[in-house]
This record gives structure tokens, C-alpha cells and sequence, in this order.
């Protein structure tokens, strides 16, 4: 099925630190970096490097930067519908330790003016059976609108919503959410992982997962009583910004072609843990090479 990926596009400006500084402290960074980045972006490269058709709708200012942006992604996804906004490139300040922890500071002009439904061709162009793909990027009256219309309209809809809303959403909109652990506790005040993820079916979506970071990630279906738990390689970590775009990314183009969610969660916990080794954010992403092996391993391994 084809993707529509609805989010925001920004240039990430990553800085790698010794230690995150305390308030007040002025660090010299050991390296930066510019990139293309938000979350939108990162998703919509990851699941198009699975081989799926992927469509990113998102806004961009009209300014050099977002120039650069779109040329650069115009080589990773061909289905870029860009809307450009009277304003600069979003922009994404990232700090980054030795021990691959970071802290994310976003600049979303750009992002907290788009309206999707109204500025783009979005509703004319999806079909029923189509894949919308979202995160918290976004303005909520629009995220709500989009995934609303999505399900009216027949779509498989993942919502990732990070950051999160300032208001829990109608979960029933929601065919698969994704969220990493604080995100699940935040929403439902559960610390348990399980027990988070069962209150999230109860707010209404139909499938769960709640990633673990070095831990894994938990699956569960609104149609199994047991809980899946997907346990990650272990990993000496770089630089873990993005791994859950990937994660989210890896996951969806999988599915969109046909791969259960189980196998999905499992290839897409891999994925991540191969960018959280790397450095950068999609620079760290596995290319369309390496999921191919990532996939045909697991064929194998189920022989």
C-alpha cells in the first residue's frame, strides 16, 4: 500500500559534546553537523529505504536552507510535495554526549502553520487501503483533522506522536501507535510498559507498540491477549537521535508492503539499533542495502 508520511521537515544542526552542559555552562563542541532532518522527514526516508511508495507531504519555508532541504530529500523520496510557507527552514538544535544521549531543541514556524488538508492535494490524492503515517510535529487541530479523514476515507493510519500533544487524542482514529516508554507513561499515567500499552487499547487504538530503547520494544494487538516483547542487539551507543524515526519509518514501509507486525517490529528494532551505532540522525539511518540483508537474515533464520 502507498504511504502518505504527513509531518515537518527542518534542518537538524547536531553539536557532540563531552557531557550536555549544566545552566548557565558554555561547552566547545568536539564536531557539528548540518543535516535535513524532523521527524516527518526522517519517517518518510526511512520506510521509502524499505522499498515502499512513500509520499511526504510537509511545509518548508523560502529561504536558502529550505532550498538545500528539498534537494536533498528530492534524492531519497520521490513522492515530495513540499508546501513552501512565508517563513525560514524549521530548525533543530541537537546536543549530543559521549554516551549518545541528547537533548533537542526545534525551531516550527513552518510546521505549527501547516495545514494539510487545506493547503495540499492530500484528501484528492489518498485512496482507501492507503497507509497515513504521522507524529506530533504538527499543530494538534491539524493532526486531528488529517487522521480523522484518514479513517473516514478507509486509510491504515500510525500516529508516533512525538513530541507529545498537550491533549490526549481520540485513540479510535488510531490503527497502530507508536510511542517509546515515557511518551506511554505520560499518556496514561502507567509506568509499566505492558500495562501502559493495554490502557492505550483501551483509549481506542487497535495495535500498540512501545519501544524500550536498549531494551527492545513491546507489541500489543488489540486481537491477542499476550503481549509480544522484541529484544534489541546489543549495541555500543553513538548517537541515539532519530532511532525512534527510524524505528517508526523502518516499521511502516514494512508493513506497507505486506510484513506482519511482529516480523515489522523485530526488522524495525534492528534498524534502529544500527543507526543509534552511527553518528548523525538520517545520516545514521540503514540504507536500502542494508535492510534488504536485514530481511533476507530473518527469512532465513524462520527457514
Amino acid at each position: 500500500m502507498p504511504i502518505h508520511v504527513v509531518g515537518n521537515v527542518c534542518v537538524d544542526t547536531s553539536f557532540r559534546l563531552e557531557r550536555l552542559p549544566q545552566p548557565g555552562e558554555t561547552h566547545n563542541a568536539a564536531a557539528t553537523s548540518d543535516g535535513p532532518g524532523g521527524k516527518g522527514a526522517n519517517q518518510a526516508v526511512a520506510a521509502a529505504r524499505t522499498g515502499a511508495v512513500v509520499t511526504l507531504w510537509a511545509p518548508v519555508g523560502e529561504d536558502a536552507a529550505s532550498e538545500r532541504m528539498a534537494a536533498l530529500l528530492s534524492g531519497e523520496i520521490p513522492g515530495l510535495r513540499l508546501s513552501r510557507l512565508a517563513f525560514v527552514c524549521d530548525r533543530s538544535v541537537i546536543l549530543i554526549d559521549r554516551n549518545g544521549e541528547n537533548v533537542i531543541v526545534t525551531a516550527a514556524a513552518c510546521a505549527s502553520a501547516f495545514d494539510p488538508l487545506a493547503m495540499t492535494a492530500l484528501e484528492e490524492t489518498w485512496r482507501s487501503g492507503d497507509m497515513l503515517l504521522m507524529q506530533g510535529n504538527l499543530g494538534l487541530v491539524a493532526t486531528v483533522a488529517c487522521l480523522k479523514a484518514a479513517r473516514a476515507a478507509g486509510l491504515f493510519t500510525v500516529f508516533n506522536p512525538s513530541p507529545l500533544p498537550k491533549l490526549l487524542l481520540d485513540l479510535s482514529m488510531v490503527s497502530l501507535l507508536v510511542v517509546n516508554r515515557p511518551e506511554a507513561e505520560a499518556l496514561t499515567g502507567v509506568a509499566d510498559a505492558e500495562g501502559a500499552a493495554r490502557q492505550l487499547l483501551a483509549l481506542g487504538a487497535e495495535s500498540v507498540i512501545v519501544t524500550l530503547g536498549s531494551a527492545g520494544a513491546l507489541v500489543l494487538e488489540a486481537s491477542s491477549a499476550d503481549a509480544l516483547r522484541i529484544l534489541a542487539d546489543d549495541v555500543e551507543a553513538v548517537d541515539a537521535s532519530g532511532a525512534g524515526d527510524c524505528f517508526a519509518g523502518t516499521l511502516a514501509g514494512l508493513l506497507a508492503q505486506g510484513v506482519a507486525l511482529s516480523v515489522a517490529a523485530r526488522l524495525a528494532t534492528q534498524a534502529a539499533g544500527i543507526a543509534v551505532g552511527r553518528a548523525g540522525t538520517l545520516a545514521s539511518f540503514p540504507s536500502r542495502a542494508e535492510l534488504s540483508a536485514l530481511t533476507e537474515t530473518l527469512k532465513l533464520e524462520n527457514v
